[in-house]
């Protein structure tokens, strides 16, 4: 090669090197003044790549009974994972993640209760496929704080835990379907049924974080930029439950379902001039913290609509006396009544007591006496427009999910005269109690609620609070006071169908019976036969001259003995709860009491020492509960003045508190504990206190941490 092409093939590279150059040159400077490649923000992406960000959960709101006793709350799980990269680990004489699988798996399995071969292979298969960390599925899941002290203390390096957020239902079967449940759905608690449903959005929290920015060995900088937003917890829900009246509901249930194993029960307390729900149950029910087989999802009560039978006839009868139809002493013949040519016959249960009075008729529960004022005496378009103004075709309103109407069978005169006694036509337990308002509250019909009121959880500011709503006047209240004084008789006549049988000790009584044949689904024709194939309740008032509580009670197919009479289940439930919740809540009796209420009221305890207290709470017959050594009283867990029983735990905290034997206590009973001490209380199992792992004497400070077990009574 000459020494010209030497030449111009050093001057082609030179100036392919200095094209380079120019283009690397030029690059780096674009870079270094816009700060980007390709499009991404190199600072940005720096930021981000040394940046942690960290979820701040918020709290779910806390649902309490109307003296703020809490029935659904937050409660902190465990959720186990393990890491599976080595560079996890900066010292090698302390390992930081998963080095022997074999012998994670054989320490795991007996405790998450499943073969090591399961653990191992999820730890196997996070090897082969790279991932950082595994998790274990259902088995690593929802971990109790025992749990998790045992897998701690087996030091397995790798293992690590992530706190996680639960429902927890502290009294376990207890109003389940008005409460309801909820599900996790991308790691956030979603209401599904019950108040948890229908109050989603206000149980609802928003999440915060916490950013800051790092060097490549996690720690902070010295100026990490850091960034805290704090999380919006979710708001509390009072409801108008109450949590006694409530528990003495579900344990008559409770009684009745073991006794007479029927299909169905329905049942619900409701104050009478206000529309407050102070109770509502049914049965068959679930434990909504551990679900198993459930039988019924429906709050029956609600969602259920059915024949009501005979209690539909306190309306057929208000409508008479409305319309001036009404005369007690007039007279027919029972047994049986044919309308007309082409129309069925309808029969009385007791086929015929001959000639008897309309009175008579309302009190023995004659079909054919509540057949002639509707079809008769009231016409069908005149009746017709009473039940719609009793609401019978509307919903109620509750603030509950998934509320479902009655339908009013009305299109022929058989189904317009069957209506009068609740047959054909159909209608829910609640229906029934909000017409049933009217009746007791001079006419105003009341729309039913739960909700008391909402609560700000950060602030403790109400934000709404409920208020009695009258959503209709069907009748006069001169029509609602007679009315009230012809169902006394049914409870007072000797041949009153609730004779004997719905009694109140101390407290006079208004109502009806009702027992409702069943529709046979298998032929869809007719009804069920057989003494025990009808749908048994009973809506009372009480006091009967000026009432404060409404309830309803519905049993449907009971395995009911030769020798006792149909009410037995219905009058048992009936009876127990309607007279405790009267004196529970103080009122005022109207009749002669077979024996003394006994009721104890709580004295003042300030200005008084431990000594001094203990002996004035001893007078009115309470046994107090004493939280340390101290003289003088911090707190007391019940106001002074309110009324409490003689089996109420009373806690009287000192200012030098130690540890109490908590042994059988109920977990509701801990937490006050926890709530007057400012201690946090860890829990496993279900039922009442077996273990605790803070011996008797101990003393507590806020902060101290106590883990309980629980058990049922049984084990």
């Amino acid at each position: 090669m000459n020494q010209k092409s030497t030449n111009v093939m050093s001057i082609i590279w030179m100036t392919i090197f200095s094209i380079i150059f120019l283009i690397l040159v030029g690059r780096f400077l674009f870079i270094q003044v816009t700060g980007e490649v390709q499009g991404v923000d190199l600072q940005k992406l720096a930021d981000e790549k040394r940046t942690n960000q960290y979820t701040i959960n918020a709290d779910r709101g806390t649902i309490y009974d109307r003296n703020n006793i809490p029935l659904v709350q937050d409660h902190v799980v465990y959720r186990i994972y393990a890491i599976l990269d080595e560079n996890h680990t900066t010292n090698p004489l302390q390992p930081k993640h998963v080095k022997n699988i074999d012998d994670v798996a054989t320490k795991l399995a007996p405790v998450l209760e499943v073969e090591a071969s399961e653990i191992k292979e999820v730890l196997k298969n996070g090897k082969e496929t790279d991932k950082f960390q595994v998790e274990f599925g259902k088995y690593g899941n929802e971990l109790s704080q025992q749990k998790k002290d045992e897998i701690e203390a087996l030091d397995i390096p790798g293992i690590y835990f992530s706190e996680e957020p639960i429902r927890f239902y502290p009294n376990g079967m207890f109003a389940s379907h008005t409460l309801g449940l909820t599900k996790k759905e991308n790691e956030e608690i979603i209401g599904i049924s019950g108040v948890e449903s229908f109050y989603d959005d206000v149980l609802t929290g928003k999440d915060g974080y916490i950013s800051y920015q790092r060097d490549k060995f996690n720690y902070k900088l010295l100026n990490p930029k850091e960034v805290i937003t704090e999380a919006d917890n979710g708001d509390h829900v009072v409801l108008t439950l109450d949590q006694k009246i409530q528990t003495l509901l579900e344990d008559s249930l409770t009684e009745v379902m073991k006794e007479y194993e029927p299909e169905r029960i329905s049942a619900v307390v409701v104050h009478a001039k206000t529309g407050e729900v102070l109770a509502m149950s049914n049965r068959p029910s679930f434990n909504p913290n551990n679900l198993g087989n459930v039988e019924n999802w429906y709050n029956d009560v609600i969602s259920t609509p059915f024949e009501p039978g005979s209690t539909m006839k306190i309306f057929t009868l208000a409508a008479a006396i409305e319309e001036g139809v009404w005369n007690p002493d007039e007279t027919l013949q029972s047994g049986t009544y044919k309308a007309g040519t082409n129309i069925t016959a309808i029969n009385d249960w007791r086929r015929n007591w001959g000639t008897i009075t309309y009175l008579e008729g309302i009190q023995r529960s004659s079909n054919v006496a509540a057949a002639k004022l509707a079809y008769e005496k009231l016409g069908p378009e005149k009746f017709l427009s009473y039940l719609k103004a009793f609401d019978f075709d509307k919903k109620t309103g509750i603030d509950l999910s998934n509320e479902v109407i009655g339908k009013i069978q009305y299109n022929y005169p058989i189904e317009q005269i069957t209506t009068a006694f609740g047959q054909g036509t159909t209608t829910t337990p609640m229906q029934l109690v909000k017409a049933a308002t009217a009746i007791t509250n001079n006419g105003k019909m009341l729309k039913p609620y739960i909700i008391k009121e909402i609560i700000d959880a950060d602030t403790g500011e109400t934000l709404t609070k409920s208020e009695p709503e009258v959503v209709g006047e069907p009748i006069s209240s001169e029509t609602a006071q007679e009315t009230l004084k012809v169902l006394e008789t049914v409870i007072t006549s000797k041949v009153g169908t609730g004779y004997n049988r719905y009694k109140l000790d101390g407290y006079s009584l208004a109502g009806k019976t009702g027992t409702a044949q069943i529709p046979n689904s298998e032929t869809n024709k007719g009804y069920l036969t057989g003494r025990n194939n009808y749908v048994f309740s009973f809506l009372g008032m009480a006091p009967a001259n000026d009432p404060e509580l409404i309830m309803y009670v519905s049993v449907k197919q009971p395995n009911l003995k030769d020798d006792e009479p149909d009410s037995a289940p219905v009058s048992f439930i009936f009876n127990n709860v309607m007279e405790n919740s009267m004196r529970y809540l103080n009122i005022d009796t109207d009749q002669e009491k077979l024996e003394p209420v006994k009721l104890a009221t709580i004295p003042e305890w300030r200005n008084a020492t431990v000594d001094e207290y203990k002996a004035l709470l001893e007078e009115v017959g309470i046994q107090p509960i004493i939280i340390g050594n101290g003289k003088n009283i911090v707190r007391v867990n019940v106001d002074a003045n309110a009324k409490v029983t003689a089996n109420e735990k009373i806690i009287v905290l000192t200012d030098q508190p130690t540890m109490p034997n908590v042994k059988g206590w109920a977990l509701r009973d801990v937490i006050t504990l926890q709530e007057m001490i400012g201690i946090e209380v860890k829990w496993s199992g279900e039922g009442y206190v077996k273990k605790q792992d803070i011996k008797e004497g101990t003393e507590l400070k806020s902060g101290d941490i106590l883990t309980i077990e629980l058990a049922s009574p049984t084990s």
